[in-house]
């Protein structure tokens, strides 16, 4: 896809809405909704690079309360011609079709490639990825077959959301969200997958979220990996304006980024 002129792709990742509690997410929620009406008049396309929900389940008749005002949002910016897409995340995979019938933004469920102005982005949450992690992947084929899905969805919704932000609760994105250190580049999950993949394919961009550390980290003289950070701590993302992509963070906390050139 060619961008018109002045005209830019927008990425972003883990909001994390719905924690630690109401008053801090509506907070940030606020925050979110005015960094994207900031960019509405120069965004060709937007990529929600997953967890923007700490926790979200679609019953068939209910959907998780709040998050009125970044819905809305998104509703706006996709009502007025701008392309969105959502990649789910591990505190929002149960994500079905609520997104792609009221809010035409289609959902993936696995990395994808994307094409703009002859560059290639392999874009993805980025959990499960990478070596390691065995536990949460076999964890992951669980709660991800439908027979759990079904399972879930047959407790009444005052039982299972209330179950679920307990659980939500007691993991690391309803934690503290202390600030993250760089591991280098052999301890990276996301950059050892990038590696890996670019044995097979080549690409210009790998854009992840999950790893909660804003990351700029080149490759090769050709590809870079960028990791999209939070909005709990660094508030960052990513901007392509055609040319090149640049990682930034809307509260001016861009000495928070790990750059390695």
């Amino acid at each position: 896809m060619q961008l018109p002129p002045n005209k830019n792709v927008y990425f972003l990742s883990d909001f994390h809405l719905g924690v630690p509690n109401a008053a801090a997410s509506l907070e940030r929620e606020k925050l979110i909704v005015q960094f994207l009406d900031s960019i509405k008049n120069k965004a060709h396309t937007i990529f929600l690079v997953g967890d923007m929900f700490d926790f979200w389940f679609e019953y068939r008749k209910v959907v998780p309360k709040g998050f009125v005002r970044f819905l809305g949002k998104i509703a706006e910016l996709s009502d007025a011609g701008i392309h969105l897409h959502f990649f789910v995340g591990n505190h929002d995979m149960w994500m079905k079709d609520y997104f792609e019938k009221e809010l035409n933004i289609p959902v993936y469920f696995e990395p994808k490639v994307f094409t703009f102005n002859d560059a290639s982005f392999y874009i993805g949450h980025g959990d499960g990825l990478g070596p390691g992690d065995h536990g949460y992947k076999a964890l992951k084929k669980v709660f991800r077959h439908p027979v759990c899905q079904w399972l879930f969805g047959v407790l009444p919704p005052v039982v299972g959301m209330g179950l679920a932000h307990y659980f939500s609760g007691k993991s690391r994105g309803a934690e503290h969200h202390p600030e993250e250190n760089f591991l280098g580049e052999e301890n990276e999950w996301l950059i050892v997958y990038s590696k890996e993949v670019l044995k097979k394919e080549p690409h210009h961009f790998f854009v992840f979220g999950h790893r909660h550390l804003p990351i700029d980290y080149r490759l090769t003289n050709e590809s870079r990996y960028v990791n999209l950070g939070e909005w709990i701590n660094y508030q960052t993302y990513a901007v392509f304006d055609g040319k090149e992509l640049e990682l930034k963070s809307f509260t001016g906390k861009e000495d928070k980024i790990v750059r390695k050139a």
